[in-house]
């Protein structure tokens, strides 16, 4: 019988203890460019990728892979209509993220909205010293009780931070689109989620229909107090948009867990605002706590034992 071998093509990209599936031959590297690709999974049944694309033009040279296990939610590093016409099974990672996204995004949402940045910049230098009482109000607090919050995307994620945003206090606004909807969400046009809510955190898939959803229009439409949060996917907004919003106060402030080429490069556009005490920038690690990576990995592991077994677990394709 032929030994079935799966390749983890990025492990660095994933901190857990690591059980291999039963029943195969185990190999991982750390990082894989895409030259190495097709060299590193030539004899591969099974790869596993977090980030490392895997598209047509190096599918059609490994006529033995027969999945691929994405170690994310999101899977638009895959070309998911060349896995379906050459039958390679596609499976993704689902609500392993549940509390740790949302609580990623509420602690954004919390340094901005009580300014704790611009007071903590204020305190390193010297300001509360030269204050002539206790306290000082150099920026505006707003409390969480009472405001609104816009969410976009009504999945696992996103009924996670309407839970969180309900503790606070908070009234959850879920911005429609197109069908299907999520059973006992009610919805509301998304340009009156732009014009009532204090807050708008993002958590939809990227997709064709997404990308680009938040651009200039809907910044101009949004309150002056207005704070967008992404913790989803690069790409949902237009970068250079926010930049411009951020620049001319459309909003009050933003905080990002992810943009559309990671790593930062050195010539983005968000480094003309990063320095500003109103914009919070963080690597891409909302999913990243040690509970959330272990989940992940189980579920990797079910994937694909389950596959073996003929039963397909979180399948795409």
């Amino acid at each position: 019988m032929t030994t079935r071998k799966v390749v983890f093509l990025d492990r660095q990209s994933l901190k857990a203890r690591v059980r291999t599936p039963a029943g195969f031959e185990y190999v991982e590297h750390d990082k894989t460019s895409p030259e190495q690709v097709v060299e590193r999974l030539k004899d591969a049944t099974v790869a596993i990728t977090n980030k490392i694309p895997l598209r047509a033009e190096a599918l059609k040279q490994l006529p033995n892979l027969k999945m691929i296990a994405v170690a994310a939610t999101g899977y638009d590093v895959i070309d998911v209509p060349y896995c379906k016409e050459h039958g390679i099974a596609v499976a993704n990672i689902r609500n392993y993220a549940v509390h740790t996204v949302p609580e990623h995004a509420f602690a954004l949402i919390l340094a901005l909205r009580r300014n704790l940045i611009a007071y903590r910049e204020d305190v390193q230098n010297g300001v509360w010293q030269k204050s002539d009482q206790f306290c000082f109000f150099t920026h505006d607090i707003g409390d969480l009780f009472g405001a609104t919050i816009g969410i976009l995307g009504e999945g696992a994620l996103g009924q996670g931070t309407a839970k969180i945003a309900r503790g606070f206090g908070m009234k959850v606004l879920f911005a429609d689109h197109e069908p299907p909807k999520m059973e006992g969400v009610e919805f509301t046009p998304l340009d009156q989620v732009l014009a009532e809510a204090d807050v708008i955190s993002v958590h939809c898939p990227l997709t064709p229909s997404t990308r680009n959803m938040i651009g200039i229009e809907q910044f101009r439409k949004m309150k002056r107090n207005c704070l967008l949060i992404n913790t989803a996917r690069g790409g949902l907004v237009v970068e250079e948009d926010l930049v411009q919003a951020i620049k001319e106060g459309l909003i009050a402030g933003a905080g990002f867990d992810c943009i559309t080429k990671e790593p930062l490069p050195a010539d983005h556009c968000f480094r003309e605002i990063m320095g500003r005490p109103n914009v919070i920038i963080t690597p891409h690690v909302g999913w990243a706590s040690q509970e959330a990576m272990q989940t992940l990995w189980r579920q990797v592991i079910d994937m694909i034992e389950g596959f073996q077994a003929g039963r397909p677990f979180n399948a795409v394709t």
